[in-house]
C-alpha cells in the first residue's frame, strides 16, 4: 500500500514538472516570437502588414469571432439599393421615399416584399403598400393607443400566435416580419368577408365594430390607384 502511494505520488510529481516544463517553454516561445515580431515591425513593416492579414482572412474564412473588431451588420438592415429591384418597384420606392420622407434604400426593400407576398397571399403589392402608407406612413415602430403597432399596425396582442413562428411578439418592430403577419392577416380578414377587398380592410381597421368607415378605405384604395399610375410611368404628384 505503501509503495502504491509513493507510486502515485511520483507520478503526479512528475506530471506536474513536466506541465510546469511545458508552460515554462511556451512563454519563453511566445516571449520569442514576440521579440521576432517586434523586430520585424521595426525594420520590415510591409512583411508585418502581410502576415496581419493572412491572419485575418484565415480567421474570416473559418468564420471565428474578431472580437476587437465591430460586426458588419449591413446583412442585417433591411434595406436594398435602388438599382437592385425592377424598374417598376423602384419608381414605386422612389415615389413613397419622396411623399414619406424616409430613405429610399428600406422602402425599396419594402417594396420588393410587398411584391414577393402578393404572389403567395393573391393580394395587389400596391394594396399591401397602400396600407402601410396610411397605417403608419412607413415608420416601423409606431405605436397606436390600441396596441397597434408597426408598419401595418398588427394588433400584435390580438396576433400574437402568427408571431409565434418569428421569435415572439416583439418581432412585431421587424419591418419585414409585421408586413407578412399584417397581409396575413388581411388576407384572412378578405376571406371572412367573402372576398371584399373594401370589407376586408374595414374588418382590418377595427373589426365588427367598425361600421360605415369608408374614410379609411377611401384613403387605402387612392392611394393604390396612385401607385398604380406610378408603377405605369405616369407622372404623380407627391403633395397630400
Amino acid at each position: 500500500m505503501h509503495k502504491l502511494r509513493v507510486a502515485i505520488s511520483t507520478f503526479v510529481r512528475d506530471v506536474a514538472r513536466g506541465v510546469l516544463t511545458l508552460t515554462h517553454s511556451g512563454l519563453a516561445m511566445l516571449g520569442l516570437v514576440l521579440v521576432v515580431g517586434l523586430g520585424g515591425a521595426v525594420f520590415r513593416p510591409d512583411l508585418l502588414s502581410q502576415a496581419e492579414t493572412s491572419v485575418y482572412a484565415f480567421l474570416r474564412e473559418r468564420q471565428l469571432s474578431l472580437w476587437w473588431e465591430p460586426q458588419n451588420t449591413a446583412d442585417r438592415a433591411t434595406a436594398t439599393d435602388l438599382k437592385d429591384i425592377p424598374s417598376r418597384q423602384a419608381a414605386v420606392a422612389a415615389w413613397l421615399a419622396k411623399k414619406y420622407k424616409v430613405a429610399p434604400e428600406p422602402i425599396a426593400a419594402l417594396v420588393s416584399e410587398a411584391y414577393a407576398l402578393s404572389e403567395t397571399s393573391r393580394l395587389k403589392p400596391h394594396l399591401i403598400l397602400a396600407v402601410m402608407a396610411i397605417e403608419s406612413s412607413f415608420h416601423p415602430y409606431v405605436q397606436s393607443q390600441a396596441g397597434a403597432q408597426g408598419l401595418m399596425q398588427v394588433m400584435t396582442e390580438i396576433h400574437a400566435q402568427k408571431y409565434q413562428k418569428y421569435g415572439g411578439k416583439l418581432a412585431a418592430f421587424d419591418p419585414l416580419t409585421n408586413m407578412r403577419v399584417g397581409v396575413a392577416v388581411l388576407q384572412e380578414y378578405i376571406r371572412l368577408k367573402s372576398g371584399s377587398v373594401e370589407q376586408g380592410l374595414l374588418f382590418y381597421l377595427g373589426g365588427d365594430s367598425i361600421q360605415g368607415e369608408t374614410d379609411y378605405v377611401a384613403k387605402v384604395l387612392a392611394e393604390q390607384a396612385r401607385l398604380d399610375q406610378v408603377a405605369a410611368g405616369i407622372k404623380v404628384s407627391t403633395q397630400p
